[in-house]
């Protein structure tokens, strides 16, 4: 009789134990797991919402790039590719650093963890300072949409012969040159706003590393890191699609 009863305590010390929910289980979900997959379906219909968001943007970008070519090769060409190509280099490298995280969160390895993080976000500045100098070029050239806008580089390249890429043999006829602006106006909303996305992710990082450090996730939950390797892998992708678009259009002068 007692060791039935002791049977039964012990199951029941057992089923409890089961219960007990970490520090960061929520008291709606029944169990860590339910959590998790909620959380994780979250993050992917915050991605389809983002996918549409830029599939807007790639639609017009499609359409009026088959409507005014010439003007958007020859804007194009005004392109930095060194620099395009670099911090395309940078991203797929600090995409590689995000998902070691999501690794050593998974193993439990807090150091490593947050060594990958800080190496994410290290990347993710190094992204932006290169855009900034896309920029900074762009505005030197008066390439920026707006007032101050120049078509001159694009209707007589002639006279800018320290910028051999213009399409020197066939200059654009002026209101074509004036459709140029329209691809920088996309230039610019759709860098600008996949830089915003960088911005938003290296604050995400800096969060996550301070909680990383603390030993958050050296316990088993890990489901922030893994949602925040999902956003950081979709804006590399759009990145990947970003660069051939807007900087490889027709890179030789037209004939």
């Amino acid at each position: 009789m007692d060791n039935a009863i002791a049977t039964t305590h012990d199951a029941g010390v057992h089923e409890e134990h089961e219960h007990i929910a970490l520090p960061q289980h929520r008291h709606h979900f029944e169990t860590e797991e339910q959590q998790r997959e909620a959380g994780s379906f979250g993050m992917w219909l915050f991605l389809l919402t983002e996918i549409m968001f830029f599939g807007g943007m790639f639609f017009a970008y499609l359409l009026y790039r088959n409507w005014y070519y010439p003007a958007f090769a020859a804007a194009s060409n005004q392109l930095n590719v060194p620099m395009g190509a670099a911090n395309t280099a940078i991203l797929i490298t600090s995409g590689f650093a995000m998902a070691l995280g999501v690794y050593y969160a998974e193993v439990r390895d807090r150091k490593k963890l947050v060594i990958a993080l800080i190496v994410t976000t290290i990347f993710g500045c190094a992204f932006l300072g290169v855009k900034y100098f896309e920029y900074k070029e762009k505005y030197e050239l008066h390439h920026i949409p707006g007032s101050g806008f120049s078509v001159s580089m694009f209707v007589n390249p002639q006279a800018f012969p320290q910028y051999p890429d213009t399409f020197a043999e066939k200059p654009l006829a002026p209101d074509m040159a004036q459709h140029t602006q329209l691809f920088f106006f996309l230039y610019f909303a759709m860098t600008g706003m996949h830089a915003l996305h960088m911005i938003i992710g290296i604050g995400l990082l800096v969060w996550l590393i301070w909680r990383a450090n603390r030993g958050e996730f050296s316990e088993g939950y890990v489901a922030p890191i893994e949602n925040f390797g999902l956003y950081w892998h979709f804006v590399d992708i759009v990145w990947l699609f970003l660069f051939p678009l807007l900087y490889l259009i027709n890179r030789h002068p037209l004939k």
